[in-house]
């Protein structure tokens, strides 16, 4: 149990500390597609959210694919990285954000972390993503893996 929690303790730090995420998602042909996106995190580390234009791929691929992860790291593209740096994956499941109860609560979770973004946000041409995590995997040190499940697979209650 106390290493679940410092394993929390220390996804939420890392992600407190940073602004962005690689989102991985999945053409129709099977390939992966990769972007830089801009992300919030609940606080319980259940949830992740992000925004993004309708007429993206990354959009386009979520909508026929819902299994994403999402890559967040502190690397400094340094030597030190190799031992120093780490990395979070997150595996998860991704939707529009339905309902106007859910869409006020998790934006002001992304406003909170992002308030440049209030415009994007807002706008009707944006779609807004909740991710319900069912896994991470925290990489430090270079090699050593901690593995933390949030829900089972089959879980998509928060969707």
């Amino acid at each position: 149990m106390r290493q679940t929690a410092r394993l929390k303790d220390e996804i939420a730090a890392l992600f407190a500390a940073q602004k962005l995420a690689v989102l991985s998602t999945q053409n129709a042909e099977g390939f992966a597609y990769a972007s830089l996106i801009a992300f919030a995190a609940s606080a319980d580390l259940q949830t992740i959210v992000l925004a993004t234009s309708r007429a993206t791929r990354k959009f386009d691929n979520i909508q026929n694919n819902p299994r994403v992860s999402l890559l967040i790291d502190d690397r400094s593209n340094q030597e030190k990285d190799f031992h120093d740096a780490k990395a979070v994956t997150v595996m998860g499941v991704a939707a529009e954000v339905a309902s106007d109860a859910d869409r006020s609560s998790l934006a002001s979770l992304y406003l909170a972390k992002h308030p440049y973004l209030d415009d994007f946000l807002r706008s009707p041409t944006t779609a807004f993503i909740k991710v319900a995590v069912l896994r991470y995997y925290l990489v430090s040190r270079f090699q050593e893996v901690m593995e933390l499940h949030i829900r089972d697979e089959n879980d998509f209650s928060v969707i």
